[in-house]
């Protein structure tokens, strides 16, 4: 099974820069798609082959997630059921059979960490979430989550500690997910790999110096690990700050 989750910075405005092909060109079983900056009415293209399921914010032109699905979902829900953290759009989750999907968009700290605090609240939350979920099935966790854990997954961490995304509070709260039960399976493969980045600043030619950040991820709760066949960074596509971020699972053996 092929996943792939995608930070697309606006998909109208990717859709105008390759999006579809893309899409076609990796041609996966699921594609989780995050900052999607619009509402599904306004979508004015279609995914023929895949299930659709959106949850845009409820300020226009801002954050958003969809999920599109070859496999049709047991269930799908959006948000966690948490009306303070559930207005932007932020979260699908998709159960199927054997694991629960959730792809998310984390908040952003922002420029001066003004909203750092409220991104506290959210980690605890969202871990609790996901915890709640893994109690029942296994889970994949997928999307930008806005934070580059260790030092080995940005250029520069020595000038960025402190910054949004590098904090070290943002950094906690990741491995305090981790080590309640989940593996980044881009580390687990490659524990040692440096220049793997998903992220780019639009400015000073991060991209083409490839001084970036890896903050797009998939997690798996640890029992899924033998499953994991591969994980994959693709730096060479583009139309988006982000390029895209993929999972390879084996067939549940069961």
């Amino acid at each position: 099974m092929k996943l792939i989750s995608w930070n697309v910075n606006g998909l109208r405005a990717c859709m105008k820069k390759g999006f579809a092909d893309v899409m076609e060109k990796l041609d996966a079983d699921i594609f989780c798609i995050q900052e999607t900056k619009m509402q599904p009415e306004q979508a004015d293209f279609q995914m023929d082959g895949y299930y659709e399921y959106w949850n845009s914010a409820e300020k226009k032109g801002y954050s958003g997630t969809a999920i599109f699905s070859k496999i049709e979902p047991i269930s799908v829900t959006f948000g966690m059921d948490l009306p303070e953290h559930d207005r932007e759009g932020r979260v699908i989750t998709a159960e199927y059979p054997d694991f629960f999907l959730v792809n998310v968009y984390t908040p952003n700290s922002q420029s001066e960490l003004a909203r750092l605090s409220y991104r506290m609240e959210w980690e605890d939350a969202f871990r609790r979430y996901l915890l709640s979920l893994d109690s029942k099935k296994p889970v994949i966790v997928c999307g930008d989550l806005n934070v580059a854990h260790q030092e080995i997954d940005l250029k520069n961490p020595g000038p960025n500690r402190g910054s949004a995304g590098f904090t070290d509070e943002e950094r906690q709260k990741l491995s305090e997910l981790l080590q309640s039960g989940f593996t980044d399976s881009f580390r687990f493969l490659y524990p040692d790999r440096e220049g793997a980045y998903s992220w780019w600043s639009y400015r000073f030619r991060a991209r083409e110096r490839n001084a970036g950040w890896r903050i797009d991820y998939f997690l798996v709760s640890n029992r899924l690990t033998e499953r994991i066949t591969d994980s994959l960074i693709h730096p060479e596509i583009e139309g988006s700050d982000h390029c895209p971020v993929e999972l390879l699972l084996k067939e549940d053996a069961e």
